[in-house]
Order: C-alpha cells, then sequence, then structure tokens
C-alpha cells in the first residue's frame, strides 16, 4: 500500500503542477529534491512572484525510521517504526479576490519489533480561505467535494465536512480560519472498509481537486482590486499564519520528526500583516466575511 500511494502522489504533484503553471502563464515551480538523514526524504515544488499566485508550494515526502520520543508519547508506544508519505499544498494567489487553498492526503504505517504493521491509516482533506466571500464560489466547492464523498459512502460529506469546521478554527480567536471543505484522519480498516477501499477514496477527494479550486480561480484572477483590499488579504494572511504555527497538527508532526523546515513552512504567505485590534468597517464586505467565520456553515 505504502508504494502504490506513494506512486500515486507522485503522479498527483506531476498534474497538479502542471494545471497551476497553465492557469498562471508566466511563473513555473522550481523543484528541490531533499534527503531526511534518518531515512526518505521528498520532492519540494514552489512557486512565487507568478501572474496569479504570489507563493504556493506542492510538495511529496515519504519519511520512515524510528519513531521519535514525542510521537511515542503522543501514540502510546515504547519503540516503534513508521513510514509517514503524504502531498501537501498551499496556494496563497495575489489577487485578493481570490481565496488561498490547502490540501494534503497522506497515509501511514507503524511497525512492530518484528517489522510487522501494527497500525495503518490514510488522512486528508481540502479547505478553502476567502478574502472576500463569493457564496457561488463556496458553494461550488463545497459541491465538488460532496460529489467525491458520495461516491464511496452518503455519510462521507456530513462527516468530514463537519470534522473540517471543527479543526480549523483558531481557537484563540474563536473565529474559522476559512470556509472548509473536508477533513479526515485516522482511516483505518473496518468491516465496511478495508485499506483498498480507504485508498480509492482518499484518491478521489484527490484527484477532485483542481476541478474545486481552478475554476474558482479562473473567474477572480482577472478582477480589480485596490490597495486597501490587499491590506485586509495580508491581515487575514496572519490569521492563517497563526493557525498554521499554533494548532496545525501536519506542521507540529513535520517540527517534532526532524522535518525538512523548508518545506513544512512553505505555507506562510510572503507578505502578512498583524494590525493592533483592527476592525472592518460597518457593513462593509469585510465585516460579512467575518460574519461568516464566527460559525459553521452548510454550503450544500
Amino acid at each position: 500500500m505504502k508504494d502504490k500511494f506513494y506512486a500515486y502522489i507522485e503522479q498527483l504533484q506531476d498534474t497538479i503542477t502542471s494545471k497551476l503553471e497553465e492557469v498562471d502563464g508566466k511563473a513555473t515551480f522550481k523543484e528541490d529534491i531533499w534527503v531526511r538523514p534518518e531515512g526518505g526524504g521528498g520532492r519540494t515544488r514552489v512557486i512565487e512572484n507568478g501572474a496569479v499566485f504570489e507563493k504556493g508550494g506542492v510538495n511529496i515526502s515519504g519519511v520512515h525510521g524510528e519513531l521519535p520520543d514525542s510521537m511515542k508519547t503522543y501514540f502510546g508506544v515504547e519503540d516503534a517504526n513508521f513510514f509517514a508519505c503524504g502531498l501537501s499544498l498551499v496556494l496563497h494567489p495575489k489577487n485578493p479576490m481570490v481565496p488561498t487553498v490547502h490540501a494534503n492526503w497522506r497515509y501511514f504505517e507503524m511497525y512492530g519489533k518484528d517489522g510487522e504493521i501494527v497500525d495503518q491509516w490514510f488522512g486528508g482533506g481540502q479547505d478553502l480561505t476567502p478574502y472576500y466571500l463569493f457564496d457561488e464560489d463556496a458553494v461550488h466547492f463545497h459541491e465538488v467535494c460532496k460529489t467525491a464523498c458520495d461516491k464511496h459512502n452518503p455519510t462521507f460529506y456530513p462527516t468530514y465536512k463537519k470534522r473540517c469546521d471543527e479543526y480549523f478554527w483558531n481557537t484563540h480567536r474563536n473565529e474559522a480560519r476559512g470556509l472548509g471543505g473536508l477533513f479526515f484522519d485516522y482511516c483505518k480498516a473496518t468491516p465496511e472498509m478495508d485499506m483498498q477501499a480507504w485508498y480509492n477514496f482518499v484518491t478521489e477527494v484527490g484527484n477532485s481537486f483542481l476541478a474545486c479550486y481552478v475554476p474558482i480561480v479562473t473567474k477572480r484572477k482577472g478582477l480589480e482590486y485596490t490597495k486597501e483590499q490587499r491590506d485586509w488579504q495580508e491581515i487575514r494572511r496572519g490569521r492563517y499564519v497563526e493557525f498554521n504555527l499554533v494548532h496545525d497538527k501536519g506542521t507540529l508532526f513535520g517540527l517534532k520528526t526532524n522535518g525538512r523546515i523548508e518545506s513544512i513552512l512553505m505555507s506562510l504567505p510572503p507578505h502578512v500583516q498583524w494590525r493592533y485590534d483592527h476592525q472592518p468597517e460597518e457593513g462593509s464586505e469585510e465585516e460579512r466575511l467575518l460574519n461568516v467565520l464566527k460559525a459553521p456553515k452548510e454550503w450544500v
């Protein structure tokens, strides 16, 4: 399974980066191959200063070795080896009318003393973080997510949409990071879903990403914007940074397993603002976004 899924994310990385270069029309992804001293490595691809994407990364990695002490405590095991692989992407568009997007699809195995698999699971999801709210974009994103889920189980979309709303919640701000999407983790074999069935589901979601996001980018990338709207985008990006550094499990896992810092922190935008106690004008589009972020919303 680990070889099969790694081959899948290699192909998916190629598909996604090729399409995004086409959408941008100016910048291309710079590739960086790296090796983890304890075992494994990855292929980082970053795009910067494009016509559409100010900064973005589409990274794959496959790491293995002895589980670090911090993770042994987390999983409640004494001695264990692990393998983890996944594709992680974040795209920060230049135009504040185009939303930031994040997605991740991953697979994990843990081994006993004899090398046998003692635990394995899939995880992943995709979520949208706009700076200006176009309701039809949110509906489109969620409809594509729901269609992918419904092919496998009608309970998946409402379940994983709710988990996404709960996960991407900036508790210290008491607001959502964005408009949500899907979030699933610890997808393990059950009588109803063996690991192959989970593989089929996770790859279905991965294959849906471009259909979720590219139509929104295409529709919004040419819209005009003001300096004040750009300032708002950078202020909201601050909330994105706060979530990733304070709450995000993937970031914390990477840092605790001696992951590659440049790849882990590629999710951070290049231009951000933190203004003291900034409040949007009453009745403005900025205020409307904040009101939506105060409680999860059903988009489909």
